[in-house]
């Protein structure tokens, strides 16, 4: 029976730490480990939903593709994009050494189709799905090269730092010492030319007329970077480099005639 005016026991005496030691502490922790994954992960692929809800496929997919555009292949009906690089997309034009227009995009596809014919099949090794339900993927050819690579040190597509961390940053300044590609001349960056043509990356669709227009109808009508209309009829020097974008406004002429009514000019060579 306690006695009165006892005092209760308490206890040993407790250790007692600051609030600010406390916060101090927890704050030191924090950075250290935010510095340590900087110096020793690799860049985080693109959140979307496809990463959260579909399940990760086969390490790898392997089998003859089908080229989209520089950057996409279709191999066993699925959409692969190479991981790290962009290439000028399907529609997109670009200047060469002579300040003359050419589809670039075009030309980084067949260079890509070229490429990949000469050692088949393609393997590609799994990163991460994109917004699009594309399996972004490491590729290499049936010998061993790196797709990615190849289509950077020929000038062909960019390196996109956003993503690659820098990994083809070498075969760039390569590309671009021997002014290979697309550093021959002038273009904007894949990432620049849609910001600016408002649209994002979206699976690639073609959008060039390639035959020989209507029966009779072979005069091509560009429209240059610059907004000038220039038509080129068959046998002048840039007749079989020229595409027909739609989308830019451009058409086929069935005379000359027609072409000048219209307001395009003749090309000088």
């Amino acid at each position: 029976m306690r006695r009165a005016g006892a005092r209760r026991y308490q206890g040993g005496p407790r250790a007692r730490f600051p609030l600010r030691l406390v916060l101090v502490t927890v704050a030191a922790v924090s950075a250290l480990v935010t510095q340590f994954l900087l110096h020793n992960s690799s860049p985080l692929p693109e959140v979307s939903l496809q990463n959260i809800i579909n399940p990760r496929p086969a390490a790898t997919i392997a089998g003859v593709a089908s080229v989209i555009d520089g950057d996409t292949i279709e191999i066993h009906g699925q959409r692969v994009r190479f991981n790290g690089i962009d290439a000028p997309e399907s529609r997109q034009y670009c200047d060469d050494a002579k300040g003359f227009e050419y589809p670039c995009g075009r030309r980084s596809a067949e260079a890509l189709d070229k490429f990949l014919a000469a050692s088949r099949p393609v393997q590609c090794a799994f990163v991460a799905w994109d917004r699009y339900g594309r399996f972004v993927g490491n590729c290499t050819r049936a010998d061993g090269a790196d797709v990615a690579a190849w289509m950077v040190g020929q000038g062909q597509a960019l390196d996109w730092p956003k993503y690659s961390n820098g990994a083809y940053a070498a075969p760039q300044a390569r590309a671009l010492a021997a002014k290979l590609g697309l550093w021959v001349g002038n273009f904007q960056a894949p990432w620049d030319w849609r910001a600016q043509h408002n649209h994002v990356q979206a699976p690639s669709a073609p959008t060039f007329a390639l035959g020989s227009g209507n029966a009779g109808c072979n005069i091509k009508g560009n429209v240059s970077a610059g907004g000038e209309r220039i038509y080129h009829v068959p046998g002048q020097k840039y007749y079989g480099l020229t595409l027909i974008n739609l989308a830019k406004g451009e058409r086929w002429f069935c005379s000359e005639a027609e072409a000048v009514a219209a307001g395009w000019r003749k090309s000088k060579l």
